[in-house]
């Protein structure tokens, strides 16, 4: 399984699939500018899931991130839960777990129903246009394993467009291209929450 999702990591990050205007998770992105690969990509992720790679490596992270995290989610079980799909989907897309919650604290605080004022929902704040662009309408973006697919997909194929640039990736992912406010927030939260040195 780990193969299968490397492999469609590999096809996402491999082609520029957007124009560099395009905008994910905060912001509407024009139906037309997206690919027919990167639809079928996004289609996949949201069918297919891997589990941790290394299940001792796993539950030291999961113990790590639970005690940072207990401020955002007071109750134990809602913590784990949320930690291991974040680990999860994470790994599953190639990118830092720690990032991902990083961009979940700036998103929406943890708050799994968020909506935004442009109406973007979940954890990730994610669009639901793209539920209608890849053809899964019944998705549910509030459902934190999706919500979290999307949003970890989305980035690691922004990282992946702009070589490992975090800053420009973040900046696509919110939708704010040229504005480093955005990027700032996210490396602010990841430096004093979530990073593991």
């Amino acid at each position: 399984m780990m193969r299968i999702a490397a492999v469609l990591l590999a096809a996402i990050c491999c082609n520029t699939l957007f124009g560099p205007r395009t905008a994910i998770a905060g912001a509407a992105v024009p139906e037309h500018a997206l690919s027919a690969r990167f639809r079928r990509q996004l289609v996949a992720a949201a069918q297919h899931a891997s589990g941790f790679e290394n299940q001792f490596k796993a539950r030291v992270w999961l113990l790590d991130m639970s005690t940072r995290l207990r401020q955002y989610v007071p109750t134990p079980s809602r913590r784990e839960a949320l930690l291991k799909q974040v680990h999860m989907q994470a790994r599953r897309a190639g990118i830092n777990p720690q990032l991902v919650m990083a961009v979940i604290q700036v998103e929406s605080r943890f708050k799994r129903f968020a909506i935004s004022p442009s109406g973007a929902r979940g954890l990730m704040q994610i669009m639901p246009f793209w539920k209608k662009t890849i053809g899964r309408n019944r998705d549910n973006l509030f459902q934190m394993q999706t919500n979290l697919r999307y949003g970890c997909t989305i980035l690691a194929h922004y990282l992946k467009v702009e070589h490992g640039n975090r800053v420009r990736a973040l900046e696509r992912y919110n939708g704010s291209l040229g504005s480093p406010y955005y990027p700032e927030r996210v490396d602010q939260a990841l430096r004093r929450h979530w990073a593991v040195h």
